[in-house]
C-alpha cells in the first residue's frame, strides 16, 4: 500500500503535523517522492503504530529514538520507561494537565519572559509534546512555591543563584546515585537474568524500589540539614524569642526529637 500524508495520518490516528514532527525528529524515514507526492510505506504506518504505543506506555521521543534505532533492548527500554514515568508530573501530551507557556503564566501569575528566563537558567525544563513544549502541574507548583519565597523578601536574582546552587550539588549527588544502581543492582542484574524479560522485570521493580526509598532519604537529610544551619544561626546571632521559634518549629519537623 501507499499513502499520502494525509492518508498516513488517519491510518495512524495523528494528525498530519505529528506525522511531519516525527520525520524531522528522525524517527520516521523520508518518503518515496513520485514528482511533487510523497509516498509512504506500511512499514511507515508499522512505525507510527509502534510510536503511539510507546508513548502511551510512558516513554519520551528520545527513547523511542533509540529503541527505533536499536540502541536500547528490552531491559534498557522498560528501564527507561520506568524512570520517564517516574519524572515529577509526568503525562501525555493529551491529558488535561498539560498547560501551554500562556496557560502556565496565566495559572502562576508569571510572565512568559520571566518563564522563558526560567528555562534558559536550566531551572525549569518543559516537556516536549507532537512539535511544541508544554508544561505540567508540577511545574506550576515550583513556579508557585517560588513565588511564595519571593514574597517572604528574596530578592529574585538571590534565589535564581540559590536554585542554582542547589541544580549543581543536586546533579553532582544524582549522577553518583545513578552509577551506584548501575555498578550494583542493574549490572548484577542483566548478568544474572535469564532472559532480557526477567532482566526488564527485575529492573523495574529494583528502580521503583529504590527511587521512592532514595528521594525520602536526600529530602530528609536536607530538611535536617537545613534547620539545623538555622538553628546555628539563631543561636549565634538571633534573639531569645526568634530562638524559641526556631526550636519549636525544629521539634515539630523532628517530631520532637530535638533538645529543648
Amino acid at each position: 500500500m501507499r499513502y499520502r500524508v494525509d492518508q498516513l495520518a488517519a491510518r495512524a490516528g495523528l494528525s498530519v503535523d505529528t506525522v511531519r514532527f516525527y520525520q524531522t525528529k528522525g524517527l520516521l524515514d523520508p518518503p518515496v517522492r513520485d514528482g511533487r507526492v510523497a509516498w509512504y510505506s506500511d512499514n511507515h504506518l508499522a512505525v507510527l503504530r509502534r510510536i503511539r504505543r510507546l508513548k502511551d506506555n510512558g516513554f519520551t521521543l528520545g527513547s523511542i529514538k533509540r529503541l527505533l534505532e536499536g540502541d536500547l533492548d528490552v531491559a534498557d527500554g522498560a528501564l527507561a520507561a520506568a524512570v520517564d514515568q517516574a519524572l515529577p508530573g509526568h503525562v501525555t501530551p493529551s491529558s488535561q494537565e498539560v498547560l501551554t507557556l500562556d496557560q502556565l503564566a496565566e495559572s502562576t501569575g508569571v510572565s512568559p519572559s520571566l518563564i522563558q528566563a526560567l528555562q534558559r537558567e536550566g531551572l525549569l525544563e518543559p516537556m516536549e509534546g507532537d512539535g511544541d513544549p508544554y508544561y505540567t502541574r508540577a511545574d506550576a507548583d515550583m513556579i508557585s512555591a517560588g513565588l511564595r519565597l519571593l514574597e517572604t523578601g528574596l530578592p529574585l536574582s538571590e534565589l535564581l543563584a540559590l536554585a542554582r546552587s542547589h541544580d549543581k550539588a543536586m546533579r553532582a549527588i544524582a549522577e553518583q546515585a545513578v552509577e551506584l544502581f548501575a555498578r550494583f543492582v542493574r549490572d548484577p542484574i542483566r548478568a544474572g537474568a535469564s532472559s532480557e524479560h526477567e532482566a526488564a522485570e527485575r529492573l523495574v521493580e529494583a528502580f521503583r524500589t529504590m527511587l521512592p526509598a532514595t528521594s525520602s532519604l536526600v529530602a530528609s537529610h536536607f530538611e535536617r540539614m537545613l534547620l539545623a544551619v538555622a538553628r546555628k544561626r539563631m543561636e549565634d546571632e538571633g534573639s531569645p524569642s526568634e530562638l524559641t521559634a526556631m526550636r519549636e518549629q525544629g521539634g515539630r519537623a523532628e517530631g520532637g526529637r530535638w533538645e529543648r
